[in-house]
């Protein structure tokens, strides 16, 4: 008998979501990617030329912390996985240095990218640089004005910021626009997309190379636990590439609870949100069938969060099929819920986090845990670029 898995099957779906919807003129690109991408990450030169960035460059392993103040304030040995350490500040760096690598062994000559809180755009201008390869990266104006920082990082590594000014401004928008790039010049530019989302095999292939930190956690809690397994894992979920990565090698394990926080933006009913897994309807968005924030007449609904990097109106397949199975428990963690949590990991532990990362730590108050459960959240990456919109929003209430 053959056992469930919830991982990709071979035509490129996550149950009811995946495929590859691509216009005719992508078609051709999307398929010879297709064909090429696992003989490739499965190859011995790749991994060994990936695998010495990530240890040498990037700077892994990234530390599972043991997070002694969390885990008193909410009864149960809390870990953080701290993709906050990487090189340039997030976990984008492992999807994008594997993407390009990639990209190079198949003779592609120019790199595009979509970004949202501007981590992916400069984790895909740092591994431009280092590889000689120009960079357009496309970010929505609003974005660009929230991630000011970003948007200077990625011009001193040389990458071309395009503002796009189209739509509500933020991710969705820069997607749609690096797309019609790719359209325009299928032939030579490789397109470094930075979530689970996408036509296949963008979702798989970015989870598996995001993979890394699940087989990190794995190690480290064999060593510190004895055992390679947590009882829960946390992330926050947009997109979905640090979940992913950090749920890969336990998806199938059902003694291993997962999950994830959406970001609810001002509440689920306010009309201002980003949480698809909660109003979110099967629909087609960027090349994938999966849930999408519409109206009844399949036009997008403009979604809304506090963190531009969860700002966006669809979710990678592989979450929308686990949520449906419920094999992952998501929550809407609201704009406020997700300021607290990073002011109280600051106060507790001296870690300033993402406002991405915030909403996994915002699903914290909310859990009921035993005293030894492990629990392994991902922080997945550090606050310095929302350092703007926390003085906005000072939270005064005391943390302790």
């Amino acid at each position: 008998m053959k056992m469930k898995t919830y991982h990709v099957n071979e035509e490129g779906y996550y149950g009811n979501f995946g495929g590859a919807y691509v216009p005719e003129i992508l078609y051709k690109t999307v398929e010879d990617l297709r064909k090429a991408y696992l003989p490739i990450l499965e190859s011995e030169a790749f991994r060994k030329e990936y695998h010495a960035l990530l240890k040498d460059y990037v700077g892994r392993p990234s530390p599972l912390y043991h997070a002694r103040r969390l885990s008193e304030k909410y009864g149960c040995k809390l870990y953080l996985k701290r993709e906050d350490l990487n090189h340039t500040g997030a976990h984008k760096i492992n999807n994008a240095i594997g993407q390009i690598l990639l990209a190079r062994k198949m003779g592609k000559t120019r790199i595009i990218a979509e970004t949202g809180a501007g981590q992916h755009g400069v984790a895909t201008a740092t591994v431009c640089a280092l590889m000689n390869m120009p960079c357009r990266v496309y970010m929505g104006a609003t974005d660009v004005a929230r991630q000011h920082v970003n948007v200077e990082r990625m011009k001193m590594l040389g990458a071309e910021v395009y503002p796009v000014e189209s739509g509500n401004k933020t991710l969705k928008d820069a997607t749609n626009e690096a797309i019609r790039d790719w359209c325009c010049h299928p032939q030579d530019t490789f397109y470094i997309i930075g979530s689970t989302v996408g036509p296949h095999p963008y979702p798989d292939m970015v989870a598996r190379l995001q993979s890394v930190i699940s087989r990190e956690i794995k190690e480290q809690l064999l060593e510190k636990e004895g055992r390679n397994y947590p009882d829960y894992l946390m992330a926050c979920v947009g997109g979905g590439s640090n979940a992913a990565g950090t749920i890969y090698h336990y998806i199938d394990d059902e003694r291993v609870k997962i999950y994830l926080g959406e970001a609810g933006g001002h509440g689920i009913d306010s009309g201002e949100t980003a949480a698809t897994i909660h109003c979110g309807s099967l629909g087609i968005i960027h090349g994938s069938r999966t849930l999408v924030i519409q109206d009844e007449d399949g036009q997008i609904i403009e979604p809304y969060s506090i963190s531009a990097g969860l700002d966006y109106p669809g979710i990678g397949p592989l979450h929308a099929n686990l949520a449906q199975e419920h094999r992952a428990t998501v929550m809407a963690v609201n704009d406020d819920e997700a300021l607290r949590a990073a002011y109280e990991l600051t106060r507790l532990e001296g870690i300033i986090p993402a406002l991405e990362s915030a909403h996994a730590l915002g699903m914290l108050p909310r859990m009921k845990f035993r005293k030894e459960d492990v629990v392994v959240l991902t922080v997945s990456g550090r606050g310095d670029k929302d350092l703007d919109t926390y003085l906005a929003h000072r939270y005064d209430e005391n943390l302790e």
